[in-house]
């Protein structure tokens, strides 16, 4: 992962187009890297959620070129690599495991779950919650190390559900994503695939739940 992290840092200071385009050698070395370690993700994952079979790689990475309409921040390329692996691929909608790389803001981590579930689908999940509390609450308890983002939860508990339900805190998150941070020299070692997979899997029977929200959610789509 070296070459990845080496470029991606570079990129990070150098955000251009007369970069980038002199130093296209450097981005192949590290996309090529990065699409290898890609793919033996997708197929440890499919060892322990069978529902990702079939993915290709255009399903589980991202193109490294910003999307600028919409922002004032102008640079033009990412500076982080990741991957996600869920059930349809990345625009599916539904819940899977997300690694991501960003040595400019020393950021890595390790992710299961669904971030930003759609209106109909969080909806599905709060009563998953108020239906099955005890059953959500154990798909957690395999994954102490990880987190939920409960910094852009709701300050309350949403209107039409009760805050005196077992659990009830969960009504006020927005985002079902748990994430596990880890250093640079885990994600550098000869071990990082090996441990990312042990860990991802542990968050399994909580992103199964998620996709069984959004499946009811889209049922009669």
């Amino acid at each position: 992962m070296k070459k990845t992290i080496d470029f991606l840092a570079a990129l990070a200071a150098n955000n251009n187009k007369p970069w980038f385009d002199g130093h296209k050698s450097l981005y192949m070395e590290a996309k090529t890297e990065w699409d290898a370690f890609a793919m033996r993700f997708l197929a440890g994952v499919e060892q322990f959620d069978q529902r990702v079979s079939g993915l290709q790689l255009k399903d589980i990475t991202y193109r490294i070129y910003r999307d600028l309409r919409f922002t004032q921040d102008k640079r033009p390329y990412k500076w982080h690599f990741g991957t996600y692996v869920c059930p349809g691929g990345k625009k599916s909608g539904m819940g899977g495991y997300y690694i991501h790389v960003e040595p400019a803001t020393d950021t890595y981590l390790l992710c299961g779950g669904l971030y930003n579930p759609d209106k109909a689908t969080l909806k599905s999940i709060r009563e998953e919650v108020m239906l099955e509390p005890e059953a959500f609450h154990a798909a957690l308890a395999p994954c102490p190390d990880f987190l939920l983002p409960w910094e852009t939860a709701l300050r309350k508990v949403p209107r039409d559900y009760s805050p005196e339900d077992m659990h009830s805190e969960y009504y006020r998150l927005r985002s079902f994503e748990l994430c596990k941070r880890i250093t640079k020299e885990e994600v550098l070692s000869e071990d990082f695939l090996t441990n990312a997979l042990s860990a991802l899997a542990r968050t399994q029977p909580f992103t199964e739940i998620l996709n069984r929200c959004f499946e009811y959610a889209h049922s009669e789509d």
